[in-house]
């Protein structure tokens, strides 16, 4: 008997968090998370990154119905997560439009924009000056 090849449809999504650029893959399974090829409790080093990472999955009650593959570089842990939440909230969007206004609700499909500020001449750092010397 042959077999039936049974063909998984992948939705995408791409999130972006201060440096950090993570490309999130959803597909239907029983809710595993995988980050850079390592389960997600294992890759990052606190609960609450991972309760953060799993906020879009929460709000639209589908935690065990997606299996999320995320490739993710750059940044630190915090940019990573903030990186792969808006990954996972962009993906389910094309899952279903239904979503979007718990999503929007929740504040999930927003780019966090805020990144490092450069550092200007004549200061030590973006706005920290020298320390003042009377004499």
């Amino acid at each position: 008997m042959a077999k039936k090849k049974v063909e998984k449809v992948q939705y995408y999504g791409t999130g972006r968090r201060k440096s950090s650029v993570a490309r999130v893959y959803v597909t239907n399974g029983t809710g595993k998370i995988t980050v850079n090829g390592r389960d997600v409790n294992e890759y990052m080093p606190y609960a609450t990154l991972v309760m953060d990472l799993k906020q879009p999955l929460d709000v639209t009650n589908t935690a065990d119905k997606f299996d999320v593959e995320a490739s993710v570089t750059g940044g630190g842990f915090t940019g990573q997560a903030g990186a792969i939440r808006l990954g996972i909230a962009r993906a389910l969007l094309n899952i279903s439009q239904d979503f979007r206004s718990p999503m929007k609700v929740a504040g999930l499909l927003t780019r966090d924009s805020r990144a490092k500020e450069r550092k200007k001449y004549g200061l030590k750092a973006a706005r920290r000056a020298p320390q003042f010397s009377k004499r």
